[in-house]
């Protein structure tokens, strides 16, 4: 019985541990750089000889005061906006769709041929 219950609360903690893992979205980054501009909707900074410009929404949490030339570190998290696949995908679909095998339910050999309509008219006699 002892063993039951045991793997009953293992089986329920990888659940609720796997839920949260799905639950938590998108992996975060940092960048550390120098505030190059900045704007309600959006942060330029400077790292390096890489210019990083990140939009900025309601939700986005700010310690501080940000000033042009403060060195800033900033967490975020990459999401996907659009996603094309492009002309060549496309492409690619439609050539193999050309070149799939015709299949069909009648063996070779095995198709009946026609014969050309003969009108039941008769010759006339003479």
């Amino acid at each position: 019985m002892k063993t039951k219950t045991a793997f009953s609360l293992i089986a329920a903690a990888n659940l609720i541990f796997c839920g949260a893992a799905f639950a938590a979205g998108a992996k975060t980054h940092e960048v550390t750089g120098t505030v190059l501009e900045t704007t309600p909707t959006k942060i330029v900074v400077q790292k390096g000889t890489e210019r990083w410009e990140i939009d900025l929404d309601p939700q986005t949490k700010v310690s501080g005061e940000i000033k042009v030339g403060a060195k800033v570190t900033i967490t975020y998290a990459m999401s996907a906006t659009k996603i094309d696949a492009g002309p060549l995908t496309k492409l690619k679909a439609a050539a193999e769709e050309v070149a799939a095998p015709i299949t069909s339910s009648v063996p070779p050999g095995a198709q009946r041929k026609e014969e050309p309509a003969v009108s039941p008219t008769a010759s006339p006699k003479e």
